[in-house]
């Protein structure tokens, strides 16, 4: 009973006028934002990070879960209309969603994406609210042995599960490290890497300032280089005489994808460093595997547009449990609201129910409202959205950078901050020209600051003794599982060549 109080009061302040026009706004925000190729969640939440210094923490993390949520549902828009994902989680949604609207059936196509994220929303937000409070109590038991080794999992996935190219995730990792420990030494104060004695660096590198000049300069020069501004546009057939119609449509041909992506994503989403990107594909070919029809995927199956956008509305909540009661994030965009929470003053981890309940039920309401405002501002706001994406790339990429350069320097106002915008923009360009990673160097920005300190308390603890760390009972498991991610692609590896030897 506790639970369902707590969530109660929680949707009242998520009702209050304030909150409920910053929800408004920011899923609106998030829908245009998820719907332009280029951007999507992440862009959009360090773009807009600053503005946040305005309201209170609890308004300000409404705020930008609330473009979170609208980005996940936009991001469906561009895939179906344009072929081009809004961002990386609706690359499945491309597979069938685009071969729909060829098909004349962009209309059913949206709908189905509309309908799948609300219930995949709906279901993620009420496993977190059963969940999240016995994940929270369960956390009260972490030292600093335990949570490095939640660090050291989090790392440990990306190399365990970054696929074939382990050795450009594990430089994108520790250059991200790197980073981390520009500025005053947490313990012993003394500054570490201030390059050429500039005294910019002693503050160190401001998260915001990494956020968008990867994800704001960086990714729209790389959109820009990839396309060469043209985008290819389509004439979706989309009246209000079939809307109707094609809602029930997609609740009977896709509610099977939808229930597989709302579970599926929801657990894959938990799990630090995930993310949606995976979730959504995972889903994608768990209902591919268990259709009865698997030849319609990829040919325009609602199904196959189902599955996937369920998936990353749900991962987008799960997302949000590891970040608040652990303090970890479990995607590169809670990786940004990690950051906020902290230049809030706010420390996520297992006290922070505890300490700022208010702030947190607050927080987990605003996933109702956030959820259904998303589902009708979507269906309402279809047609302006197609129209929107025709605009070139010519004229969208200017206001990025505006934006970007705008943001980056109301968060400090120093030049030193644009100046590494600009630096850390082209940075990432040239990785992803090389195929390295971005999202491993982001999130080793944010959990560096909380690797690096809970290590050498722990040593200090153990009197330098790294065992401390396999003999306790939480953190031993957690560090062999992360041990075991670690060595997984040297297994791989050999079973390949063993075959391969074999033959």
């Amino acid at each position: 009973m506790e639970v369902f109080s707590s969530l109660a009061d929680g949707i009242l302040l998520a009702l209050m006028p304030i909150n409920l026009m910053l929800i408004l706004i920011g899923v609106t925000v998030g829908l245009f934002i998820g719907a332009m190729p280029g951007l999507g969640s992440v862009n959009g939440v360090a773009i807009l990070l600053p503005i946040t210094f305005l309201v209170p923490p609890s308004s300000a993390i409404i705020f930008l879960a609330a473009i979170y949520y609208g980005a996940m549902y936009g991001g469906a828009i561009s895939s179906v209309t344009l072929g081009i994902p809004g961002a990386s989680t609706a690359v499945a949604t491309t597979f069938d969603g685009r071969p729909l609207a060829l098909q004349g059936r962009a209309s059913l196509a949206l709908v189905t994406a509309a309908l799948a994220s609300f219930v995949g929303g709906t279901v993620a937000t009420v496993l977190f609210t059963l969940f999240a409070p016995l994940l929270a109590t369960m956390a009260l038991s972490f030292g600093p042995p335990e949570i490095f080794a939640l660090m050291l999992l989090a790392f440990a996935t990306f190399v365990g599960l970054g696929g074939d190219d382990i050795p450009k995730t594990i430089f994108s990792i520790c250059f991200g490290l790197v980073l981390a420990t520009v500025g005053f030494d947490t313990i012993s104060g003394e500054p570490r890497l201030v390059l050429f004695d500039i005294q910019g660096f002693l503050r160190g590198i401001g998260f915001i300032v990494l956020a968008i000049g990867v994800y704001g300069i960086g990714e729209m020069i790389w959109t820009i280089e990839q396309t060469r501004g043209e985008v290819t546009t389509t004439n979706p057939k989309m009246t209000a005489k079939g809307l109707i119609a094609d809602s029930k449509e997609a609740t009977k041909k896709g509610w099977k994808g939808t229930l597989i992506g709302s579970f599926l994503g929801f657990f894959v989403g938990v799990l630090p460093a995930a993310g949606a990107t995976p979730g959504s594909l995972m889903s994608y070919g768990v209902a591919k595997m268990l259709s009865r029809t698997p030849e319609e995927y990829g040919k325009g199956s609602p199904d196959g547009v189902a599955a996937p956008e369920a998936a990353n509305n749900s991962a987008s909540t799960g997302s949000m449990l590891p970040m608040l009661t652990l303090g970890i994030p479990g995607s590169p965009t809670t990786a940004i609201l990690l950051g906020g929470m902290v230049i809030w003053g706010l420390t996520p981890g297992p006290r922070l129910f505890l300490d700022q309940s208010e702030f947190v039920w607050g927080l987990i309401g605003s996933f109702y409202i956030s959820n259904l405002a998303a589902v009708l501002i979507n269906l309402a706001f279809i047609p302006l959205f197609v129209w929107m994406l025709r605009m070139p790339f010519t004229i969208l990429a200017p206001l990025i950078f505006v934006l970007s350069i705008v943001g980056g320097f109301a968060a400090s106002r120093s030049m030193h901050d644009l100046w590494l915008i600009v630096i850390f923009g082209l940075g990432a360009f040239f990785m992803r020209k090389f195929d390295y990673p971005l999202a491993p160097a982001v999130l080793a920005i944010v959990l560096g600051p909380i690797a690096e300190p809970t290590l050498r308390q722990s040593l200090l603890l153990s009197s330098g003794d790294p065992m401390i760390f396999l003999n306790r009972p939480i953190a031993g498991p957690i560090t062999v599982i992360a041990i075991f991610l670690i060595l997984l692609p040297a297994f791989k590896l050999l079973r390949r060549k063993k075959a391969a030897a074999a033959n």
